[in-house]
């Protein structure tokens, strides 16, 4: 393991919380400051250097075939892009 590889996988899994409790308005001090929109912004960049860390030691392929990388990516999307939905369902 070498530190970029921490690095990977921190940046990947610092951006959950964020996005989390930036959709969810819960309050949470990130890079940008806090707020809702400060917290989702810190999340996606986080989510983006995770990436492009990953892309850049081991490749596009090496992403294809990392399983468990792969996965932690497929949680966060689907989260993502399914929590606006969620929150107004629970809200009411």
């Amino acid at each position: 393991m070498s530190i970029a590889d921490l690095l990977i996988g921190a940046t990947l899994m610092n951006s959950m919380p964020h996005l989390v409790l930036g959709v969810w308005k819960g309050k949470m001090l990130s890079g940008f400051g806090t707020g809702n929109l400060q917290n989702i912004l810190w999340g996606l960049t986080n989510f983006v250097c995770s990436i492009t860390l990953f892309i850049y030691n081991y490749g596009f392929d090496g992403l294809i075939r990392n399983g468990i990388y792969l996965g932690g990516i497929l949680v966060l999307v689907v989260f993502f892009s399914t929590s606006f939905f969620w929150r107004r369902y629970y809200a009411k």
